[in-house]
């Protein structure tokens, strides 16, 4: 976010810094405070583990944000506190933090989106291998969960939600590349078939879409803007990794770096096929290497428009980076 910042944007730093004041951060051990639309607590949930990590449930009138700040280099910078950051939804400063808090371990729901053309035949076997390796590492807790859906002309899931990683090993491997690029309806079917279902219950996860491809879309009904605000609703994020070994960027990696860009993620240009794992490592780091705040925003209207999100950090030399908005509930 190489922008100037406008005046508005001060504004709101003004206000989230006296919100701060006003308030004293909740420690991170602690859940969050129910909202007004919360429901009491279950009888179920009160007789819950006493030992067991903190259950949080997020009211209708409260935004839930996970977002990661690196340096210049694109090193992940940890220990920042509430008040490094200035916070804008739809363009007021929120009415309430609720809790902030640093690399919080929420469950995981990890879609591994692969590209399954004839435009990626000669490396596929390499993409098999990495998304495996990957699943091996990042599916660490029983509460995490991930699915396989390979594409060419059309999206098919070969691995339902699952944190079975036999399961999830033999989606990828039943997947056979032939055919032509449909990459923006494979994400839109992701989002809206999977993820968007993924947190019912209004429980925090951590969504997110491991995309494989060249990007060389040719045959998708869906426009990429529809596909974006797929995502956008599913609150979800796209890390992706492209498949183009050239040394050249072109229309494909351009169209990756949209998505990524739009929904939060970051795009990867493993220089071979041989250090795509390398993506897929840098990918679990991020996914563990996050922030999370709550907030509940001034003005806030169940009518089911797009809210823009505004969030910078205070040090210029840092960037956060976050999903750049999202759909208010219909009531």
């Amino acid at each position: 976010m190489k922008r100037s910042v406008p005046f508005f944007v001060c504004l709101g730093l003004f206000a989230i810094s006296a919100l701060h004041a006003q308030q004293p951060t909740a420690p991170a051990a602690q859940p969050a405070k129910p909202g007004a639309a919360q429901a009491p607590a279950s009888q179920a949930d009160q007789q819950a583990d006493p030992n067991a990590p903190p259950v949080i449930r997020i009211g209708v009138n409260e935004v839930n944000l996970i977002f990661t700040v690196t340096d210049k280099h694109g090193h992940y910078i940890p220990n920042l506190q509430q008040s490094d950051f200035a916070l804008l939804d739809d363009q007021k400063a929120p009415a309430k933090v609720n809790y902030f808090r640093q690399q919080i371990n929420l469950p995981l729901r990890v879609g591994i989106v692969i590209d399954a053309s004839t435009s990626i035949r000669s490396r596929f076997q390499f993409e098999q291998q990495s998304a495996i390796e990957f699943l091996l590492e990042i599916l660490k807790a029983k509460s995490d969960r991930a699915f396989v859906m390979g594409f060419d002309v059309t999206p098919t899931v070969t691995q339902d939600w699952t944190n079975n990683i036999d399961g999830l090993e033999n989606g990828i491997n039943r997947l056979r590349p032939g055919g032509g690029t449909a990459l923006y309806d494979a994400v839109y079917t992701a989002c809206r078939d999977k993820l968007l279902d993924a947190s019912r219950d209004r429980e925090p996860v951590r969504k997110a879409i491991v995309l494989l491809s060249d990007g060389d879309d040719n045959q998708s009904r869906v426009h990429p803007d529809e596909a974006i605000k797929e995502c956008e609703r599913a609150e979800t994020i796209i890390f992706a990794i492209s498949t183009n070994w050239t040394p050249s960027r072109g229309k494909g990696d351009k169209a990756l770096q949209d998505l990524a860009e739009a929904t939060g993620g970051t795009v990867f240009f493993p220089p071979s096929v041989e250090e795509m794992s390398e993506s897929f490592k840098q990918i679990e780091e991020e996914l563990r290497s996050q922030y999370a705040l709550n907030y509940t925003p001034a003005d806030f209207k169940t009518d089911g428009s797009f809210r823009t999100i505004y969030l910078y950090c205070n040090d210029r030399r840092y960037t956060a980076r976050a999903k750049k908005g999202y759909f208010a509930p219909r009531q």
